[in-house]
C-alpha cells in the first residue's frame, strides 16, 4: 500500500462488510463520538470498537484479509477523527499519515499504531496541540498502543536523516485522512530520495542493527519459543528485504519471501487473538491454541511451518547482504582500477579462482565455473559444496539454484567420488552449515536424502536442545569434524553424526527406528554391507555411553559387561565415544560438562579393557581415593558426619571426588571442560537409614541447587579396626540459587539435626513450597519412575525422570526409605529442567527386589512425585 490513498468516505467492500450506523462518515456538523480528550466526553470506542471486534472475531475471514479490512476499517475511523478534529481546530494544512506496519496494512489485532500528523508549520502551536489530542486519545481510550509524531516535512525528512528506524518507517508511508496542502507526496518522494542516496552508508548501519538483533533474540527456526518479529528469520528481517530493495542496490530473492512473510503475520494474529496479549513470543502454552486456530493438526506441525518460512526469510536476508556488500565493494573498488587500467573505457571481468573441477571462486563466493556441464554431472553438487565448504566460502544462489535445476540425480548406490565429496562437505566444521542450508533452500539435500525430509525443521521439545532436529545433526557433524584424528573411520563417524536423531518423530524409540534408516541410507551412499552395519549399531546405540555413565553404577560389572556386549568391537566403542561427545556438545550447554567427559571416557576406558580380554571386577570394588578414605576413617571414628566443601575450578589428581565430579575435563576436543562447576561437597558418614532425604534436605533447606550426586558405600582399611560397619560417601556438585555459599560448618550442624529428627526438613520445605507464588507457564509432564530391568545383578536400580524441582531428591529419598530399601548407590544429574536419576537399591537381605516388588516400589515414588 505504500505510496496509495485511503479516503475517508467511498466503497471499499473489505470494510464496507463492518461497518454499522455508528462508523457512518461523519459530516461537518455531525459530532464524533468518543473525539473529546477531556471531562464530559461521549464514551470511547463508538462504532469503530464493535466493528473491529467484530471483524477480529470472524472466524471466516483469513489472515490477510482480516488485517487488510482491520487497516481499513482503522483508516476510515482516523480519517473522520481527523476530519472533526480539523475543521474543529482550523488547522486545515495538515495530514495524517500511517507509517512502519501500519503504513503497509499488517495490521495484527494487537498491533500498535504508527502515526504521523504532517502540517506546514503555519498553525497556532495551541491548535495543532488540540488537533493532535483529538486523534491521540480516543486511540488511548480504546486501549491501542500508539506511537505518535507532529512534524513539519522538513523536520520529518530530518528526522529520517539522523534516525534509521524513523527513515525505515517512513519508506512505507501512506495519507489516512485527505491531504489539502500536499504535503505527503513531496515528503515520500524526499524521503524515497534520500534512502536511495544514502544507501551505501545507511545499508551497512541496517545490516549491523540486525546482526546485534539476531544476537540477542536468537534465529527464530530453532528456537521453540521463538519471537516471531526481532529473531533473525522474523518479520523486522523480512522489512529490511523490503528496505533494501527500495534502495535499488539489491535485491531479495522471491521465491516463497511472501509465502513466508503471510506465515509469521498469520501466526502472528492468531497469537494475539488467543492470548488477548500484545506479544510475539511464541510461548510453549499457546502453541496448541494457536495451532487449533490455524487449522494446523497440532503444535510441532504448527512450529514446522514457522521455521521453514524463518528459514526462507533467513536464506534471503543471508543472500540479499552478500550481495549489498558485493556492490557496494565494487563500488569502492571501480574508480581504483578504472584510473589503474583504463581511465575508465573498460570494466575489468571479475577474477575467477578454481577451487574444484566445475567449481570457482568469484566476488567470495562460489560459482560455476564457465566450463561446468551440470546436466552431465551428477556429482557437481557434491563437489561444489565440499570445495565452497573446505575454502570457507558460501555457494552463491546462482549456483545452488542452478545445481538444483540442471544436475542429474545421482545413482543409487551413489558412486566413491560423490560419498568421497560429501564426507569431505560434513568434515569441513563450522564452514559446511551455511553450505548445507544453501543446497537445503533450493531442496538438493532431500533430493540426495529423501530420509532428509522427515526431520527439516522438526522442532525438539525438550529444554536440553537447543537446535531444530535437522539442524542439530548438522551441528553434530561440526562437532565430529574435530574429532576425526581420534578415530580410525572418521567416515563412518561423520555419516552417523549426520543420522543419529534420523527416527526422531517416527513411533517408538527415536533410536531404534533410526538404526535401519541409517544402515539403509549408508548403503545408499555406497558403503559397504559391514560399514553400513557399523552406521546402524552407532546410532541404535547413540545414547548408550551417556546414560550408562550418569545413571548406572560403574563399579558393578553388569554396567561395563552390557556396554561391551551392545558395541561388540574396540573399533565400534570408538567412533561411539567421539560420538557421544559430539552428539553432547551439539545438544546445548547443559548436555556436556567436564564430569559427563570424564565419566564418560571412565566407562569407555572400562569397557576397552573387557572388549580385550579383562574381566569386570564385582560390584562395589573400585578403590577410593584418599581423600574419600581419610573421610570415611574420620566417620567411622566420630560416629557423625564429616564434611568437606570445595568451590573450585579444577580437578585434584588422582581425586576420585572429582573423577566423577570434575571440575575440567581431559581429552582433547573437550568443549566446556573448564567451566566453573560451583562447589564440590563431600559427606561421609556411618551407615544408617534416613541418609539420602536428610541430606538432600538439608540442601535444599539453604537453596543449593544439586547439578549431580554420586552416593556409594566405601570399605575401611584393616588398620582401622575389626568393625566392618560400611561407611556412605555421597559427592555433590552443588550451586548457590541465591548469594553465597553456606559453611561446611553449618551444613554439618542442620544435617546433624536433620538425622536426629529435631529439624523437621519435610514440613520446612512444605511450608517454603506454599508461599512461593504460582507462575503462569507450561505445564511440564507428569514424573516417570521405572525399573531397569537386567541393569545389575545386585540391586535393583530404579530409574526417576522428573521436572527438577527444590527438594525432588529429598521427596525420593523420602519414599525409598519409607518402603524399607537400602540405597547402595545412586548417581543424580540434571539435564535442563529435568531430573534424570539413578537408585541402586537392595531389599532386606541385601539382594534385588523381586519383579512385584521393583514395580510397586516403583509406584510408590512415582505416587510421592506428584
Amino acid at each position: 500500500m505504500h505510496g496509495q490513498h485511503t479516503p475517508a468516505s467511498g466503497p471499499d467492500p473489505a470494510r464496507d462488510k463492518y461497518l454499522t450506523p455508528d462508523t457512518e462518515p461523519v459530516r461537518d456538523t455531525q459530532p464524533v463520538r468518543g473525539t473529546g480528550p477531556g471531562p464530559g466526553s461521549a464514551p470511547p470506542g463508538g462504532g469503530y470498537a464493535a466493528d473491529r471486534l467484530r471483524l477480529l472475531n470472524d472466524p471466516a475471514l483469513p489472515g490477510p484479509a482480516r488485517r487488510t479490512a482491520l487497516a481499513a476499517l482503522t483508516d476510515y475511523w482516523l480519517a473522520d477523527l481527523f476530519h472533526t478534529a480539523r475543521r474543529d481546530t482550523g488547522v486545515h494544512d495538515a495530514t495524517l499519515i500511517a507509517v512502519g506496519g501500519y503504513g503497509r496494512a499488517e495490521l495484527s489485532p494487537r498491533s500498535d499504531l504508527d502515526l504521523l500528523l504532517l502540517h506546514d508549520g503555519e498553525a497556532d502551536p495551541r491548535a495543532l496541540a488540540a488537533l493532535a489530542d483529538r486523534v491521540w486519545y480516543p486511540v488511548w481510550d480504546l486501549g491501542i498502543a500508539l506511537d505518535h509524531a507532529v512534524r513539519t516535512p522538513t523536520e520529518a525528512r530530518a528526522t529520517a536523516s539522523t534516525d534509521l528506524k524513523a527513515h525505515l518507517g517512513l519508506l512505507d508511508a501512506r495519507t489516512v485522512s485527505t491531504d489539502p496542502a500536499g504535503l505527503a507526496a513531496p515528503l515520500r518522494t524526499a524521503v524515497l530520495a534520500d534512502w536511495r542516496a544514502r544507501a551505501p552508508a545507511l545499508l551497512p548501519e541496517l545490516a549491523e542493527l540486525c546482526r546485534e538483533r539476531a544476537d540477542r533474540h536468537g534465529e527464530l527456526r530453532h528456537l521453540l519459543e521463538p519471537d516471531l518479529k526481532e529473531a533473525r528469520g522474523g518479520l523486522r528481517d523480512a522489512t529490511a528485504l523490503r528496505a533494501v530493495a527500495a534502495s535499488w542496490l539489491a535485491d531479495a530473492p522471491r521465491d516463497g519471501l511472501d509465502t513466508a512473510r503471510r506465515t509469521l503475520l498469520d501466526t502472528r494474529d492468531a497469537l494475539h487473538l488467543t492470548t488477548g496479549r500484545a506479544t510475539d513470543r511464541l510461548a510453549l502454552q499457546d502453541q496448541d491454541q494457536i495451532a487449533a486456530a490455524l487449522g494446523e493438526p497440532d503444535a510441532d506441525t504448527l512450529l514446522r511451518r514457522v521455521c521453514e518460512a524463518a528459514g526462507t526469510i533467513a536464506y534471503a536476508a543471508d543472500v540479499t547482504w552478500r550481495e549489498v556488500h558485493r556492490v557496494l565493494r565494487a563500488r569502492r573498488a571501480r574508480p581504483r582500477l578504472r584510473a589503474l587500467l583504463t581511465g575508465g573505457t573498460h570494466r575489468p571481468a571479475p577474477e575467477r579462482a578454481p577451487l574444484a573441477d566445475g567449481a570457482v571462486e568469484q566476488d567470495g563466493e562460489v560459482w560455476l565455473a564457465r566450463t561446468a556441464r551440470p546436466e552431465h554431472d551428477p556429482v557437481l553438487p557434491l563437489r561444489t559444496a565440499a570445495a565452497a565448504a573446505r575454502a570457507g566460502l558460501p555457494l552463491s544462489r546462482h549456483t545452488a539454484r542452478t545445481l538444483a535445476g540442471s544436475a542429474p540425480p545421482l545413482p543409487v548406490p551413489w558412486p566413491a567420488e560423490a560419498r568421497e565429496e560429501f564426507v569431505t562437505l560434513l568434515g569441513a566444521g563450522p564452514p559446511a552449515v551455511p553450505v548445507w542450508e544453501a543446497l537445503d533452500a533450493e531442496g538438493l539435500i532431500t533430493r540426495l536424502l529423501p530420509v532428509w525430509d522427515h526431520v527439516r525443521h522438526r522442532p525438539q521439545r525438550n529444554a536440553v536442545h537447543r537446535w531444530t532436529v535437522d539442524r542439530h545433526l548438522i551441528e553434530t557433524a561440526v562437532r565430529a569434524a574435530a574429532l576425526t584424528r581420534r578415530v580410525h573411520r572418521p567416515d563412518l563417524l561423520l555419516v552417523a553424526a549426520l543420522l543419529h536423531d534420523i527416527g526422531k518423530g517416527l513411533p517408538g524409540d527415536h533410536a531404534t527406528a533410526g538404526a535401519p534408516l541409517a544402515r539403509d541410507t549408508a548403503l545408499r551412499m555406497g558403503f559397504g554391507t559391514a560399514d553400513a552395519a557399523v552406521v546402524e549399531t552407532l546410532v541404535r546405540h547413540h545414547l548408550l555411553l551417556i546414560t550408562t555413565a550418569t545413571r548406572r553404577d560403574l563399579d558393578d560389572p553388569a554396567t561395563v559387561r552390557a556396554v561391551a556386549d551392545a558395541v561388540g568391537t574396540t573399533g565400534t566403542l570408538e567412533l561411539l565415544h567421539a560420538l557421544t561427545e559430539a552428539d553432547a556438545l551439539a545438544t546445548g550447554p547443559a548436555a556436556w560438562s567436564g564430569w559427563r567427559a570424564r565419566i564418560v571416557a571412565e566407562l569407555a576406558d572400562r569397557t576397552t579393557a573387557v572388549l580385550g580380554g579383562a574381566r569386570p571386577g564385582p560390584a562395589g570394588s573400585g578403590a577410593p581415593g584418599a581423600d574419600a578414605e581419610r573421610l570415611a576413617v574420620e566417620a567411622y571414628r566420630t560416629g557423625g558426619p564429616v564434611l568437606a566443601l570445595r568451590a573450585r575450578t579444577d580437578a585434584a589428581p588422582g581425586d576420585p571426588a572429582t573423577a566423577r565430579e570434575p571440575a575440567t575435563g581431559t581429552g582433547a576436543g573437550t568443549e566446556g571442560a573448564s567451566e566453573p562447576v560451583g562447589a564440590v561437597l563431600r559427606i561421609a558418614l556411618p551407615d544408617r537409614p534416613g541418609i539420602l532425604p536428610a541430606v538432600a534436605g538439608v540442601l535444599a533447606l539453604h537453596r543449593l541447587t544439586v547439578r549431580s550426586a554420586d552416593l556409594r558405600e566405601i570399605p575401611l582399611p584393616p588398620s582401622v579396626g575389626p568393625d566392618t560397619t560400611p561407611v556412605t560417601v555421597l559427592d555433590w556438585r552443588i550451586a548457590a540459587e541465591y548469594g553465597a555459599l553456606p559453611t561446611a560448618d553449618r551444613l554439618r550442624a542442620d544435617l546433624v539435626r536433620a538425622l536426629d529428627g529435631t529439624l523437621a526438613v519435610r514440613d520446612r520445605l512444605a511450608e517454603r513450597d506454599a508461599a512461593q507464588p504460582r507462575r503462569r507457564g507450561a505445564e511440564p509432564p507428569p514424573p516417570r519412575v521405572t525399573v531397569a530391568a537386567d541393569a545389575s545383578r545386585h540391586a535393583t536400580v530404579i530409574e526417576v525422570r522428573a521436572p527438577d524441582a527444590p527438594g525432588l531428591l529429598h521427596r525420593v529419598g523420602l519414599a525409598l526409605e519409607e518402603a524399607g530399601v537400602r540405597v547402595r548407590s545412586a548417581r543424580v544429574s540434571t539435564l535442563g529442567g529435568d531430573a534424570v536419576d539413578a537408585f541402586y537399591v537392595t531389599g532386606v537381605r541385601g539382594g534385588p527386589l523381586e519383579g512385584p516388588a521393583a514395580e510397586q516400589l516403583a509406584r510408590a515414588v512415582e505416587t510421592a512425585l506428584r
